[in-house]
């Protein structure tokens, strides 16, 4: 099979068609412990604390699945890592149905999240492959099925929980991963040729020689710059419900701010990705960064409820395009070989950023009684990451003398 039939071709579209749907599908493990988590404190009577204690582990699983899952699928291909990883899935599930105390719970959740991230970075890394001139817009969709997930997943396990409890939600979502994942990823089974490996190494090394970064040192930067957007972002995803309530809206407009800024995310990493294909992922990166920022800065004087709306819109459409650009940022400048591990160590540390935003943001706001400092300490850590990006940036265009990056 010659080169030009590889890249961008109509197999390469119709494997990410069958990406998207795994990626909607997997990471039902993100968001499913959200809808049952008044369901889980109320019949084992804890603090509100103590029952987001599986959030915090799926979270952790879904982190460090991204960085093993990724280096699996280096050696052993996506079908088998998938495979695996919905069994792993299942059995977390049926375990979650089972748990007789919210510390056995979340255990599980541990087990459910490092299932759920095969559905992510590593996916995301293995279609990469496939395109070359369409990379851009190919990683978008991938991506955009975490937040199609997080859309579709709550409104329909709402009506199994209404009727039959959380346990039954496990149980479920135990014989739906399981019985439509490894279907899907059994369409995936077809590797990455030799000669995309080796087109695709030589137009990643002439960047990485530009920037002067090994590809070790590039992925640190990228990680700290990845925890830095993340810790910004979580703030927001994180909080709105809260802040909402905090100003006598109630949970439910919090929960209607949230969907608008994931559909907005949704838009924007359709949008970056297009962009991507002009510009390349770090450039996306930088304006994705930029925005990002000054919807945060939005947020400090926002206080009626249409003005929340609006920014939290605004927002959603400002940051959807940051994650996938990290993974389009590893193909243009990291060996093909390694795009597993080195996407899944990268969104490892994104993830991380998440919780680490989610957990400083409760914080700061346990001690000033609101989310001002919180929204600045956002700011900060955003500036961070758009530092390392332009450092990455004036490194790479500086020997070549041009404004453009190779993808």
């Amino acid at each position: 099979m010659s080169e030009h039939l590889i890249f961008d071709s109509r197999y390469s579209w119709a494997r990410l068609a069958v990406t998207l749907a795994i990626a909607t599908i997997g990471n039902v493990g993100m968001w499913s412990v959200v809808v049952i988590m008044p369901a889980v404190q109320a019949e084992f009577g804890v603090s509100r604390a103590d029952s987001s204690l599986p959030y915090t582990l799926t979270m952790l699983g879904f982190a460090l699945g991204n960085l093993l899952i990724g280096r699996a699928v280096d050696r052993f291909g996506i079908t088998h890592a998938l495979m695996g990883a919905s069994l792993l899935t299942g059995i977390g599930y049926l375990a979650a149905a089972a748990s007789p105390s919210v510390l056995i719970l979340s255990g599980v959740h541990f087990l459910i999240g490092l299932g759920s991230a095969a559905s992510f970075g590593p996916l995301i890394a293995d279609v990469s492959h496939w395109f070359q001139r369409r990379r851009g817009i190919a990683v978008a969709i991938a991506a955009s099925g975490n937040y199609l997930s997080g859309a579709i997943w709550p409104i329909v396990l709402a009506g199994v929980l209404s009727e039959h409890g959380w346990r039954a939600v496990c149980l479920a979502l135990a014989m739906i991963v399981v019985a439509l994942v490894i279907p899907l990823a059994l369409l995936l089974r077809r590797r990455v040729p030799e000669l995309s490996m080796s087109a695709a190494a030589s137009l990643s090394s002439i960047n990485r020689a530009a920037c002067g970064f090994s590809p070790r040192t590039l992925a640190w930067l990228l990680a700290l710059a990845g925890l830095g957007c993340c810790v910004a972002m979580s703030m927001p995803q994180v909080h709105i419900v809260a802040l909402c309530v905090d100003r006598g809206y109630g949970p439910a407009v919090g929960a209607e701010m949230l969907s608008l800024m994931l559909m907005g995310g949704v838009v924007s990493r359709l949008v970056s990705g297009l962009v991507a294909d002009k510009l390349g992922g770090v450039l996306t990166l930088l304006i994705g960064s930029v925005l990002q920022m000054l919807a945060l800065f939005l947020y400090l004087p926002a206080g009626g409820l249409a003005s929340l709306y609006m920014v939290s819109l605004v927002f959603g459409l400002a940051q959807g395009g940051i994650v996938p650009a990290y993974a389009l940022i590893v193909r243009e400048y990291m060996p093909a070989r390694e795009a597993g591990a080195k996407v899944g160590f990268v969104i490892m540390a994104t993830i991380l950023g998440m919780a680490l935003g989610g957990w400083m943001s409760g914080v700061i706001h346990d001690l000033t009684g609101s989310y001002q400092l919180a929204f600045l300490n956002g700011i900060v850590w955003n500036a961070l990451n758009i530092a390392i990006i332009l450092l990455i940036l004036t490194r790479t265009l500086r020997p070549r003398g041009t404004g453009a990056v190779a993808a």
